[in-house]
């Protein structure tokens, strides 16, 4: 019997909107938790879901007109960057609509403020007018900073407060 890792997880007010658990590995996965107050669509993406190479879960939610997309990846450190990146790819064909505002967040273990595997996934970006908003040190300890740890892209530009 499959025990899901979040099913612990009690936070009021909110439902798990769409999740990705892994089976063959402990701890680890990928969650959206969604204010009880509104109403979503689970995007099923499971079957572009490997796991440790390409962890995803979405939803949609419309807000006062406005519809949206929340992805939420992760990719860890030692994972098949092609697998990541054709599956990114697959998923972004699947969901990107013009009139459609999607918000990616997550953990992708790609140092951001480098050029090698960020180039790569910027121009992947870019094919679907997407935005990465978020080009700051996220980590800094005493003698390096990096980006690696979360990151924000979203399309068309959507006001987040």
């Amino acid at each position: 019997m499959i025990v899901l890792e979040y099913s612990h997880i009690n936070l009021a007010c909110f439902t798990a909107g769409a999740q990705f658990c892994r089976v063959l590995h402990e701890k680890g996965g990928v969650i959206v938790y969604v204010q009880n107050n509104l109403k979503f669509t689970n995007i099923d993406l499971s079957e572009y879901c490997e796991e440790k190479d390409f962890e995803a879960c979405a939803i949609k939610l419309t807000i006062t007109s406005i519809n949206i997309c929340i992805i939420t990846i992760y990719r860890s450190p030692t994972c098949n960057f092609n697998y990541f990146l054709q599956n990114f790819d697959k998923v972004l064909q699947l969901l990107y609509n013009p009139a459609l505002h999607i918000i990616i967040c997550g953990d992708i273990n790609i140092n951001y403020l480098t050029e090698n595997e960020q180039k790569q996934v910027n121009n992947l970006l870019l094919m679907y007018n997407l935005t990465a908003i978020v080009n700051f040190p996220t980590i800094i300890n005493n003698s390096t900073a990096s980006a690696i740890e979360n990151f924000l892209w979203t399309y068309p530009a959507l006001r987040i407060s």
